[in-house]
């Protein structure tokens, strides 16, 4: 049976008194919303709908590619709870392509890390923002969580796999992979021209 008041004594202001250290988010793209939806164009992003922003690119899946959105996403969230953040995912799925010689071209993947990197790297330096760490989705790719396909490539390490499991299961570097290992290599401030 449901308890009309879970809470025991004291369990308030034992919540009050400790808080989290820090906010961990996930972020891919923005959602414009709209009271009514007659003639436009809804999105079918991972757990939300919207509409479309004309102004922005959009992935293989329809999500929008939107840089701006994760540095007002750290701005709000800073703002409203004064607490550290850590970016756990930040990525672009994508249908990339193997070639004959081995590798994948995903300069479009290149390109979303490079915008979203630096409006992270701006809102840490001109906004203040207290950030703890950033993580991109992911390693290698993997089956979509969202969409279960594993044609939604999110890594830097291309598997030989496809959506029903058959290949090779072989590993290929792909070309974000050598970019994001030379973002590595600084061991300390990022160059404005690297990016």
């Amino acid at each position: 049976t449901l308890q009309q008041n879970p809470f025991s004594e004291g369990d308030q202001a034992f919540l009050a008194e400790h808080t989290a250290d820090f906010i961990a988010f996930s972020y891919y793209s923005s959602v414009c919303t709209a009271a009514d939806t007659t003639g436009l164009k809804v999105s079918l992003a991972n757990t939300t709908k919207g509409v479309y922003n004309k102004y922005l690119q959009q992935t293989d899946w329809g999500w929008q590619i939107d840089p701006v959105g994760i540095r007002i996403s750290l701005v709000e969230l800073y703002d409203r709870y004064n607490k550290p953040l850590f970016i756990v995912e930040n990525g672009l799925g994508a249908a990339d392509q193997l070639t004959k010689e081995g590798r994948v071209h995903d300069t479009y993947r290149i390109d979303y890390l490079r915008q979203h990197i630096q409006e992270v790297l701006r809102s840490v330096k001109e906004d203040g923002i207290e950030l703890l760490g950033y993580c991109t989705w992911g390693a290698m790719d993997m089956i979509s969580a969202s969409t279960n396909q594993m044609s939604k490539r999110y890594g830097f390490l291309y598997v030989d796999l496809d959506d029903f499991g058959n290949g090779t299961f072989k590993r290929y570097k792909k070309d974000s992979y050598f970019w994001y290992q030379k973002l590595l290599d600084f061991d300390t401030e990022i160059p404005e021209n690297f990016f």
